[in-house]
């Protein structure tokens, strides 16, 4: 892969530098903060080699997979000091979105880079315990107990990382507002709030504001506010120690007073929330988050689940809900991604598969998801199925996870405990039975497309000689003629023939002929069959209209083209936009009694390999 070349067509696609307020990366995704969403062209974008998927939700996520990183750095390196200082997040940049996208899009930038390092803490201290029990380490000793407060170090000092990752996010200056969050921190102001203190006659809660996010982001939110007031009606001449200064002599005793205590309660509140849930639905709840990350993920939507699961750890040292439900999730699509690489026969996705099942079994899932699961509904399914089961038994037997990293085969040391010397072992068995459900669910249910061509083939051996099987021209859904919104088509005047509302702006050759005709506003064309038919070719209900805007031909009259060949390119979306219903007809135009029309069954999603149609003469 040129990584070089990739970053530069994603960061013209998601609409130029200009366009970019803020990126950053997670494990397969690249994370885009647009001022305009609606400038990304997501097509394009999905065009991109290299690129698995994308998905527009208060980010612009663009999901590379296992080689994020380097696609990241080189868009970094495009992008200069330009990917910082681009734009304020919080102008207008004339778009509306929405409270809850623009709450997400802050709580993603605020705690995914967390992850890393709380990730890093977290295995190192589940090793030392594993050590421990194999009576590698003393977990007396000096030793053993200094690297466990090197891993504890990440979850200690949460308030001094969030204030990071929050004043990064509010493009205001991080070290005043680390040091600004700091002061909640100093040892001697916590031995003060020990013994009570009145600060202007106000008493203090007594509050350990180690472990703790949601006090530091609301400091660092009035901080932000502070420190811009400040920077406007101050002198240059005194401003770098003025703005600091009064910023954080007015935030800190605000801080000890209100946004401390209410970002503790809030986090208490969110964890207390959490608990509830699992424990009044049990193993229910468990097994459900599980079933549905399948498709949390493909929306980007588990990020949410960070800021729980970040406090969890920090009040409680323990999640509970989905770093368990993960487990089953992340290793139920590894197991159908072995199954679909034992059965497929295409060399293309079996080594799809079997990469994306290695990425996954070590908790990545997203190349399995984009690569292999959302290919196929069956797969999906069995993912689904391995999901549930797995989060049942998990749920059951209460696992309890101890650092926050993506569960996997290198990473079950997170479940091991020293008070609860069993709960390694439920992971392993959540582990196998995750596995095993998706594998052989996968195994079962799994049949390769091909596979359904050559029996559909197959079922047609009895076809005259002067038949023709007729592919489906697009991707997407079929309909029945008679319900395309047209009086011309739907009442056979035209002839009989099938609909398809498409999902893709392309109309292929659905078999083997001769281009009789293209209009000239190129929303139509006629193509000959061997046989003697005659079919015509119409996108959309009365997009004559646009003239041949939005419309390419890629055939000429005379044309010889073969099943499966590009005929036209259309833009879906911008003819939806001008209010017209991009529906595809294809209609037998001379019929007249001397063909038969056989439209066949085979569901409703269909794309170019499908058969959907057959076309007979009578009598030949």
């Amino acid at each position: 892969m040129n990584y070089r070349q990739v970053a530069q067509e994603i960061i013209k696609y998601v609409g130029g530098k200009e366009n970019i307020s803020h990126v950053q990366h997670c494990s397969t995704r690249l994370r885009f903060t647009l001022v305009s969403n609606s400038k990304a062209d997501v097509r394009k974008l999905e065009e991109v080699h290299g690129v698995l998927s994308v998905k527009m939700t208060a980010q612009c996520q663009v999901v590379i997979g296992n080689e994020v990183l380097e696609v990241y750095d080189e868009v970094v390196n495009i992008l200069g000091s330009e990917i910082s200082d681009n734009h304020d997040d919080s102008k207008s940049s004339g778009e509306k979105r929405g409270f809850g996208n623009v709450l997400l899009d802050y709580l993603i930038s605020i705690f995914q880079p967390l992850v890393p390092a709380i990730a890093g803490g977290g295995i190192l201290k589940s090793t030392l315990m594993l050590l421990s029990l194999l009576g590698v380490m003393n977990s007396e000793g000096q030793t053993y107990q200094i690297f466990m407060m090197v891993g504890d170090a990440p979850l200690y000092f949460l308030p001094i990382l969030v204030a990071i990752t929050t004043a990064n996010k509010l493009k205001v200056n991080a070290l005043v507002a680390v040091s600004t969050v700091g002061a909640l921190l100093l040892p001697n102001m916590l031995a003060m709030l020990e013994e009570g203190v009145v600060l202007f006659s106000f008493s203090l809660q007594n509050i350990a504001y180690a472990y703790q996010v949601f006090p530091a982001i609301l400091t660092v939110i009035l901080y932000a506010q502070l420190e811009k007031f400040w920077t406007k009606i101050s002198p240059k001449a005194i401003r770098i120690f003025f703005v600091p200064m009064m910023s954080m002599t007015i935030t800190v005793p605000i801080a000890l007073l209100i946004l401390g205590p209410l970002g503790f309660t809030l986090g208490q509140g969110l964890t207390a929330i959490i608990l509830f849930i699992y424990n009044y639905a049990g193993w229910f709840a468990v097994a459900l988050l599980a079933a549905i990350l399948p498709f949390m993920v493909a929306a980007g939507m588990h990020k949410a689940m960070i800021p729980y699961s970040i406090n969890s750890l920090g009040e409680t040292g323990k999640e509970l809900l989905y770093l368990p439900a993960s487990l089953a999730h992340n290793i139920s699509e590894s197991g159908a991604c072995f199954a679909v690489a034992i059965r497929t026969k295409d060399k293309k996705l079996k080594a799809t598969a079997i990469s994306a099942g290695i990425s996954a079994l070590f908790g990545i899932t997203e190349p399995a998801l984009y690569g292999v699961t959302l290919q196929n509904k069956k797969v999906l399914y069995s993912v689904v199925f391995g999901s549930f089961v797995g989060g049942a038994f998990i749920g059951v037997v209460g696992l309890q996870a101890y650092a926050l990293v993506g569960p996997g085969v290198a990473s079950l040391s997170m479940f091991i405990s020293e008070d609860l010397a069993r709960n390694i072992i439920y992971a392993i068995f959540g582990f196998i039975i995750s596995f095993a459900m998706a594998f052989i669910a996968a195994l079962v249910l799994f049949r390769e497309k091909t596979e359904d061509i050559a029996s559909q083939t197959e079922e047609m051996t009895s076809l005259p000689i002067n038949g023709e099987i007729l592919f489906s021209p697009a991707k997407g859904e079929v309909l029945p003629i008679t319900e395309v919104k047209d009086d011309v088509f739907s009442t056979k005047v035209m002839g009989d023939g099938v609909a398809i509302n498409p999902t893709e702006g392309t109309l292929y050759s659905p078999a083997d002929g001769k281009i009789e005709m293209v209009f000239n506003t190129k929303h139509a064309l006629g193509l000959g069959l061997a046989n003697g038919a005659q079919l015509l070719f119409h996108v959309g209900i009365d997009t004559v209209q646009l003239n041949g805007e939005f419309f390419e031909s890629h055939v000429s009259e005379g044309d010889e083209v073969k099943q499966g060949d590009k005929l036209l390119t259309f833009d879906l979306e911008k003819i939806a936009a001008r209010g017209f219903d991009p529906v595809i007809v294809c209609v037998l135009t001379n019929n007249n009694n001397n063909y038969s029309v056989d439209v066949l069954e085979i569901g409703n999603e269909v794309n170019i390999n499908d058969i959907i149609m057959t076309i007979t003469k009578i009598g030949a």
